[in-house]
């Protein structure tokens, strides 16, 4: 049923997002990403977790596109499924200072938006399907 994949995606965008927040805590500055092979592993898998969050929400607005604009405009979504895509296809590309300030400033924005996906799709069960 469509509930309860849009359920687990849900979920594992939460799970990601607070993973993303604990890697990312020693990070100070855009630099500290580069400053030993530890924080480069960090933004490495960092990263990982933001194209797993792009891949998921894109999945989300594929099995009801009618979820996500209930939770935000379309250019905030579209804006992290094409983070999604220049991970994916030009990972050479990713600019640290971008990627700290997601880190900084939209993890928390999203992990509301998320979680009130999650107790939307747990309380009213429509989906749109």
């Amino acid at each position: 049923m469509h509930k309860e994949e849009l359920l687990s995606l849900a979920d594992f965008i939460i799970e990601s997002i607070k993973i993303i927040k604990r890697r990312f805590d020693s990070i100070k500055t855009p630099d500290d990403f580069y400053a030993n092979d530890r924080n480069l592993d960090l933004f490495d898998a960092i990263c990982m977790r933001l194209q797993a969050i792009g891949e998921s929400i894109k999945g989300i607005n594929k099995i009801d596109n009618l979820l996500l604009p209930k939770f935000g405009d379309k250019n905030y979504w579209s804006s992290i499924i094409k983070m999604r895509e220049i991970i994916s296809h030009r990972y050479i590309d990713i600019d640290a200072e971008i990627v700290f300030d997601i880190c900084r400033n939209e993890m928390d924005k999203l992990l509301i938006k998320s979680e009130a996906i999650m107790k939307s799709l747990e309380t009213e069960g429509q989906t749109g399907e």
